[in-house]
């Protein structure tokens, strides 16, 4: 998996058209039902939509330019108003066909690892995963949030996606597209290193159950977690300290099955097989110098 971060822009019209391979338009219609082009989406979208409705790709684009205009003096910590960001993953042309499910996983943690989707907050960024050309996800964000602040990404935010990436091919058994694993220089030896493949061990499924258990979306955790979070939300909107108490509890029970998924993730790579020692490969042959080899004659 490549990870490529745009340019960030004013509007999310020339992202999402490049994300969909051609123009938006009002005639087209995306839809966020399993086998649509949405395949994930910020946790507050019913609040815009009505059941069955589907938005054309123009609507999504104004959608996601809609915190802009809401929140027209909000900009970035050097007075940037450039707020629509944009990620594209690209898959490796070796990977298996993705499920629905899966590239809702991946558009989930891309989310999440970028800052624009932490877990149990309420008002984070509106945000959309788009799954329109093979081998290909783009997730676009705007990224000031809901309640008029500026996100924070990581400071080092390609360095973060690529070090998720990883772990998204590690849990999803796709190929790894980071060469510099594999293969790598020693400037001291002149050497290369190249790493073998991981050899199955007895723990490899126990890994594999965990893994299960801690997909951030797609999990029997994590689905616990979406429908207390989806209480906590109806408990908010409801009149009354206690309601407000018991929603800020449900946000916190939600942080926590959070942690508990992080937590067997964490369990689940230990158990992973390890990678084995590099080999070091043969050296090339270093040729004498013309003037040396006359000299032996």
């Amino acid at each position: 998996m490549i990870i490529a971060i745009h340019s960030r822009d004013v509007t999310a019209e020339e992202a999402l058209a490049e994300a969909l391979g051609r123009e938006i338009s009002m005639a087209e219609g995306l839809t966020t039902e399993p086998g649509g082009t949405v395949v994930a989406h910020s946790n507050r979208l019913d609040h815009y939509t009505d059941a069955g409705e589907t938005w054309s790709s123009a609507t999504w684009a104004d959608h996601l330019a809609d915190p802009s205009l809401e929140h027209p003096l909000a900009s970035g910590p050097d007075g940037d108003r450039r707020a629509i960001l944009h990620v594209t993953a690209h898959m490796h042309p070796l990977d298996r066909e993705l499920s629905h499910a899966e590239w809702s996983e991946i558009g989930y943690r891309i989310a999440r690892v970028a800052g624009i989707a932490p877990p149990g907050d309420d008002q984070a960024c509106q945000w959309i995963a788009v799954q329109a050309q093979p081998g290909r996800l783009d997730v676009i964000a705007n990224l000031i949030r809901l309640d008029g602040t500026w996100s924070a990404p990581p400071r080092r935010l390609l360095q973060t996606l690529v070090a998720e990436a990883r772990k998204i091919e590690a849990d999803l058994l796709l190929h790894s597209s980071h060469r510099q694993d594999s293969a790598r220089q020693d400037p001291m030896t002149g050497l290369e290193h190249v790493v073998a493949p991981r050899v199955p061990t007895a723990t490899g499924p126990l890994a594999g159950i965990l893994r299960q258990l801690a997909a951030e979306q797609s999990g029997p955790i994590a689905a616990v977690r979406q429908l207390v979070e989806e209480v906590g939300r109806q408990a908010a909107s409801l009149p009354g300290d206690q309601t407000d108490a018991a929603a800020r509890d449900l946000f916190w029970a939600a942080r926590r099955l959070y942690g508990l998924q992080e937590q067997l993730g964490e369990i689940a790579s230990r158990l992973q097989p390890p990678a084995p020692p590099a080999a070091l490969a043969p050296a090339r042959p270093v040729q004498a110098p013309a003037a040396s080899r006359v000299a032996a004659r």
